[in-house]
């Protein structure tokens, strides 16, 4: 991680996609405090992004270019790392060989930068991906978590369904899906009846969850050492699915939240990360889970900016945790 003395000039590069309008929240705000951005996207590569890494005795040197910008290996501030397209492959063995070479190449290098300080690092991204990881973790730190069950077996999900009913399913990704006319869906967080858990359940893993008597949501974003929590009052289950309808009202995180939040960060090495909690009827706050890279620029603007600020702090100053 570089420290304070990193140079004014060396640039900050944002790893994402052209069409990521939270990326360009912190990107303009960067800007405007005159720090140097580099943005590319690795799915751009090769025909828009070339790529020049030597590796010696002295560590690492050369250069990444895009059509419009270029960045010295050596001399990256911060890596923003977003939302960036997959390395491109063709359907055939020597397209899909390439896009292997990119990913480990082009992947590799991005990802061990000399001094960089990475927000967050691709690598800690992906491990902090998964559910059922992020919910042993969260019990290991002390934060409360609702009864679940990750399964293929009917009967279990059936047993677990009338033991602690009411109990909502919930994908363990959101993987790309389309109906019969192409069109994207979503699979929401929806409550579970015993007698819909047929012989499909077999097919694959599923995770199980029994639902909080809550009073509202909060997501939690955390950046550094600074987290702002947002009570989310929504007219339905998944809050997801009513954006306009719901209100959003910035409150304090409990002491022993934060503590055990901090805790979590620290295992995954995380400096970024959206958790999503439920306060019960005793206000006591229960994580259902933490996105590592998760979106947060569709909050009303006086709750997105001093998050913007936040990041952009972040990665103008690597290596200092900003607390105001």
């Amino acid at each position: 991680m570089a420290g304070p003395g990193a140079a004014t000039d060396a640039p900050v590069l944002v790893v994402t996609r052209l069409d990521d309008a939270t990326a360009d929240l912190v990107i303009t705000e960067l800007q405007q405090r005159n720090v140097p951005v580099v943005r590319l996207d690795p799915g751009d590569f090769p025909d828009r992004l070339r790529l020049n890494a030597f590796l010696g005795g002295q560590g690492m040197s050369g250069s990444v270019l895009t059509d419009t910008r270029s960045a010295d290996l050596a001399g990256v501030r911060s890596v923003y790392w977003r939302r960036p397209t997959p390395y491109a492959a063709g359907p055939g063995q020597a397209e899909r060989w390439c896009g292997d070479q990119a990913r480990y190449g082009l992947g590799g290098v991005l990802a061990a930068l000399p001094g960089a300080h990475y927000v967050n690092h691709p690598w800690h991204n992906r491990d902090a991906e998964y559910k059922p990881v992020q919910l042993a973790t969260a019990a290991r730190c002390a934060l409360r978590i609702p009864p679940t069950l990750i399964t293929n077996e009917p009967a279990e999900a059936r047993r677990f369904v009338m033991k602690y009913r009411p109990v909502l399913y919930k994908p363990l990704w959101n993987s790309d899906y389309t109906g019969p006319d192409d069109r994207p869906l979503t699979v929401w967080v929806d409550d579970v009846a015993p007698d819909t858990l047929d012989a499909g359940v077999a097919r694959t893993a599923h995770l199980f969850q029994q639902r909080l008597d809550k009073t509202a949501d909060v997501r939690l974003t955390v950046v550094g050492k600074r987290g702002f929590a947002v009570r989310i009052d929504s007219p339905g289950l998944d809050w997801r699915r009513t954006y306009d309808r719901n209100s959003y009202t910035l409150i304090d995180t409990p002491p022993d939240v934060t503590k055990a939040v901090r805790a979590y960060m620290d295992t995954f090495g995380l400096v970024y990360g959206a958790f999503d909690f439920g306060i019960d009827r005793a206000g006591l706050w229960w994580m259902y889970e933490c996105n590592p890279n998760g979106q947060w620029a569709w909050f009303p603007g006086h709750i997105t900016a001093p998050i913007t600020d936040a990041l952009a702090d972040q990665l103008q100053h690597p290596g200092e945790h900003c607390e105001h």
